[in-house]
């Protein structure tokens, strides 16, 4: 998902262009750590820019990970410190500021990004310098052979997974489906799983529509849509795109003409537009806090969040950062310390619940095999509260057959 509202189009190419200017640093040998020293977690999150709100819940949630180990003692009886750092949502700047955490900070291991872009130029560093690098952010791309290694590991649902719960719920053999889609890295690994998905399901595709990242003006595209006459209306964009995308489709009366579907529904997007315009309006989701009359674990999240933040609840975007925080820190625990061999070792071998059920590693590529919810956002007459946004249609569990096969991957059987 991916940076800034007048920032070009990030793709491969710009998102490893970064990377140039630091090669020298690549090459320096890997410095030494005192085996008793605070173990430091490096953290780059788009701070700034249009994915602000989601990057904020996702520090806080990290946080709280690295609280609730703290306050157990540490691991190894060495305390754990997280250093943000605001990666811009640019390529670029995630690559030095990655850099500075290696070089500079010595962290011990990265885990953040919430672009499916910007997550590579932090993977190409990680795994140059041999630093353990968990990734938040949604992509299909990260476990493919060509960019994954043995530091990487994908924490986030991939957009297989997402589109393919959500198609299985909205599309019957038959049907038409339109795209809306962002004309960047995650908006086309989004229209590719749904494309595939609705393949699989005998639905039909009416039609595809690119927009640029941060469009402010979907008027052009509306009528275009409408005209395709669909069944279905799949939007595949991220924070304010959804949001903008999804009003000015109500505006034009496309709910009373097909049915909106997205690949992730957005909890603060939700929030920033209001229950009218979301009405109906189905997606796909790596947590939701009404999970917890479901889940004794995203109770017990649900339930330390409240309490380290005033009441609030966590939201889908910061469930990773504590997932991925959580993790890794379980890891190291399994691993007696820091050294990454056994850090890579103990996170294949990891069995974990920390926010809604089972997850692993799966072996070949590192992705989590993890449950998928699909939600629909609810009319406001019938919330119970100001958080109650969404009922869950679905809750997938996770399986390895929910993912592309290693082979697919590229990845030697």
């Amino acid at each position: 998902m991916l940076k800034s509202g007048s920032t070009p189009k990030i793709t491969r190419r710009t998102a490893l262009a970064g990377l140039s200017a630091s090669a020298a640093l690549l090459a320096m040998p890997r410095l030494g750590r005192a085996a008793d020293e605070t173990i430091r977690i490096g953290f780059p999150t788009p701070l700034t820019g249009p994915f602000a709100a989601e990057a904020r819940d996702q520090v806080k949630c990290a946080e709280l990970a690295v609280k609730l180990v703290n306050d157990k003692g540490g691991i190894a009886g060495r305390k754990v410190e997280l250093l943000v750092r605001d990666d811009k949502l640019n390529a670029g700047e995630a690559a030095t500021r990655t850099l500075e955490l290696i070089e500079k900070d010595k962290v011990h291991a990265v885990v953040g990004a919430l672009s499916s872009a910007v997550q590579l130029a932090v993977n190409e560093v990680t795994r140059a310098r041999g630093v353990t690098y968990v990734s938040i952010s949604q992509s299909d791309t990260i476990n493919e052979a060509k960019d994954v290694s043995k530091y990487t590991f994908h924490e986030a649902l991939n957009p297989h997974m997402t589109t393919a719960a959500v198609a299985r719920q909205t599309l019957k053999k038959g049907m038409k489906v339109a795209h809306l889609v962002a004309d960047y890295a995650y908006g086309h690994e989004m229209l590719r799983g749904f494309k595939r998905a609705q393949t699989a399901i005998g639905a039909d595709n009416v039609g595809e529509i690119l927009h640029p990242f941060g469009a402010a003006d979907y008027s052009t595209f509306m009528p275009r849509l409408m005209s395709m006459r669909p069944d279905v209306l799949c939007i595949s964009n991220f924070g304010r795109d959804q949001a903008n995308a999804i009003k000015q489709a109500v505006d034009f009366g496309v709910k009373q003409q097909m049915k909106i579907v997205v690949p992730v529904i957005l909890h603060n997007q939700r929030l920033a537009v209001g229950p009218d315009v979301f009405e109906g309006v189905v997606g796909g989701a790596n947590y939701y806090w009404g999970l917890e009359t479901q889940s004794k674990s995203a109770s017990a999240f649900n339930a330390a969040f409240k309490a380290a933040n005033g009441g609030a609840i966590p939201t889908d975007y910061g469930a990773y950062g504590y997932s991925g925080v959580g993790s890794l820190l379980a890891a190291m625990q399994a691993a007696g310390g820091t050294d990454t061999d056994k850090v890579v070792d103990a996170l294949e071998k990891l069995q974990y619940d920390l926010t809604k059920g089972p997850q692993h590693y799966r072996k070949c590529d590192h992705q989590s095999v993890q449950s998928v919810l699909v939600l629909e956002s609810k009319k406001k007459s019938a919330m119970t509260g100001e958080n109650d946004l969404f009922a869950i249609l679905a809750n997938d569990a996770g399986a390895d057959d929910m993912l592309r096969s290693c082979s697919e991957l590229g990845h030697a059987t």
